[in-house]
């Protein structure tokens, strides 16, 4: 493939490349040279699950990987329990080193679902971050002014909200760049959410005497709810790990709105293909709830497989479609103490829930039913009996068995 083609597969779907012409050029010297371009994705474990949100920078860092270039996957084992302040209105809880651990295996299993094992380097940026002396980390912060690093949207929101921001935020940014400047990296890729932090890691590169990356951020994807981007905070997301149905079902549940974005950042099909798509739904030559089955059919398969993928649809039209229930249905065994619990604590004693938090938003979205009946208050008391049919969602269903 020439320079210019290879160019153009890169910053196809991106939202900006900052430079394309660095790039450019970047690309031409690793011919030249015959080695690979280093290009590194950076990913904080603070939840276990890699989500479709995810792969849209995941799937370009494959397209490099599949042009002969070497991928750093950085495992944010260190700037984890930090917490990066990019698009928040308030600090971050810091994670515990147990949680981090625990998080970050998942990522390095779950990964190799898109990228090449033998084109890919996953590492974690405790290995240098950790080992550096208070003397380094004042020796990099000397190397960026506060006025500079309150530029930043997220603090002046934050600032003029009178919300504080705390002194170890202001590290994260310098510990991120500092990554790119121990791997030597030449292109980094990210949501557009980084783009202060990949800007602010080019400075820093230069002050190391090094040439500054390439960055290329991706557009952030829209959760489930079609409104905000998808977060494992906001439980609007698709994991890589849901089972087949879940995934299907939910891709089922996206805004017709926000399918085409679906099928242009999370498939693996052409932009013809998808302008055709798009074409054939404006004309009314393809129904709405028919694309979006094909979308979802092709997302499972991703991940699961033709054959798993087929089965979810299956499932999906005769529950959904025709009312049945699914043959699988999980079954809990609860104490017969448990016969009278709060809604909310029905859904944590089910495992249907991350958080109390998320058990009261999909009470209150009417999403909770007890034999079909709705339930409508969050602390209602739940009169359980043996055998008790729980739905949670369009697609969740739990049997209760009283012991």
């Amino acid at each position: 493939m020439q320079i210019s083609e290879q160019l153009d597969l890169l910053c196809h779907g991106t939202a900006d490349v900052i430079t394309r012409e660095e790039l450019r050029r970047k690309l031409e010297r690793a011919t030249m040279e015959g080695r690979p371009l280093r290009v590194k994705l950076g990913a904080d474990p603070s939840a276990p699950d890699i989500h479709l949100g995810h792969t849209v920078p995941l799937r370009k860092l494959r397209q490099f990987q599949d042009l002969g270039h070497l991928v750093y996957f950085v495992i944010g084992d260190f700037t984890g329990r930090i917490g990066d302040p990019s698009g928040q209105s308030r600090t971050r809880r810091q994670l515990s080193e147990e949680e981090v651990q625990r998080n970050a295996e998942t990522y390095r299993e779950q990964v190799f679902k898109i990228l090449d094992p033998d084109k890919t380097r996953v590492v974690f940026n405790n290995d240098w971050l950790g080992s550096l002396r208070f003397a380094d980390v004042i020796k990099l912060a000397s190397k960026y002014t506060v006025a500079r690093m309150l530029e930043r949207d997220d603090f002046q929101k934050r600032l003029r909200a009178e919300q504080p921001v705390s002194m170890h935020e202001l590290l994260y940014p310098l510990a991120q760049a500092y990554d790119s400047v121990a791997l030597r990296i030449d292109v980094e890729l990210g949501g557009t959410d980084q783009t202060f932090n990949f800007l602010l890691t080019r400075d820093i590169q230069r002050e190391y005497g090094l040439e500054p990356q390439v960055a290329i951020t991706m557009p952030l994807l829209v959760g489930t709810d079609g409104r905000q981007k998808m977060s494992k905070s906001l439980g609007n997301y698709v994991a890589i790990n849901d089972p087949p149905d879940e995934m299907y079902g939910k891709v089922m549940s996206l805004p017709d709105e926000v399918m085409m974005e679906y099928y242009r950042l999370t498939t693996d099909l052409g932009p013809a293909e998808c302008d055709r798509i798009e074409t054939m739904l404006r004309s009314g030559q393809l129904h709405p709830r028919d694309a979006k089955m094909k979308l979802a059919h092709r997302i499972t398969a991703l991940y699961h497989g033709r054959e798993q993928a087929d089965r979810a649809q299956e499932e999906f039209v005769r529950v959904f479609r025709e009312g049945a229930l699914p043959d699988h249905i999980p079954e809990v065994s609860l104490g017969s103490s448990d016969r009278a619990l709060t809604a909310i604590d029905l859904l944590e004693a089910l495992g249907a829930v991350r958080s109390r938090s998320q058990a009261r938003r999909l009470i209150r979205q009417g999403a909770v039913r007890l034999d079909g009946v709705r339930v409508q208050e969050e602390l209602q008391t739940v009169n359980l009996r043996d055998g008790a049919l729980i739905q949670v969602g369009k697609r969740r269903f739990f049997r209760v068995r009283l012991s």
